[in-house]
């Protein structure tokens, strides 16, 4: 039976990058498994939405591994997205409509505080990272 998830990405994954891999490698799990995933970032958890860090990640991995790439490209096409614009421009410095993420700024629900507690209440289960 499909469960609800929300996971958050909050931490700065420069501060422990294979939590922030282990986060991303669950959420991808959860969508493979047929689950409602709900992925929000906010804070320095932003910094998943760029793609040189994605990179910078997967070159952590080892040579040209290209998992922790396609753990996101698994939540793009099968999680809700969400995210603190003001995280964004506050964290990386870019702006609304700027195309600089990884995924559309019109494929990501927008959102702060508000969509936070919604997502947190609604869901079955949460993950923190």
């Amino acid at each position: 039976m499909a469960k609800s998830l929300f996971v958050k990405f909050v931490s700065d994954p420069k501060n422990d990058s294979m939590k922030t891999i282990v986060g991303l490698a669950c959420a991808a799990q959860a969508v493979a498994d047929g689950h409602l995933v709900n992925v929000f970032f906010a804070a320095a958890g932003v910094r998943l939405l760029e793609e040189k860090y994605l990179e910078t990640l997967d070159q952590g991995m080892g040579g040209d591994s290209r998992m922790v790439r396609t753990f996101m490209d698994t939540l793009i096409e099968g999680a809700t997205l969400h995210c603190s614009f003001g995280s964004v421009k506050a964290v990386l410095g870019h702006s609304e409509g700027d195309g600089a993420l990884v995924v559309p700024d019109d494929q990501i629900a927008w959102s702060g505080p508000p969509g936070v507690i919604a997502l947190a209440a609604d869901s079955d289960a949460q993950l923190l990272y």
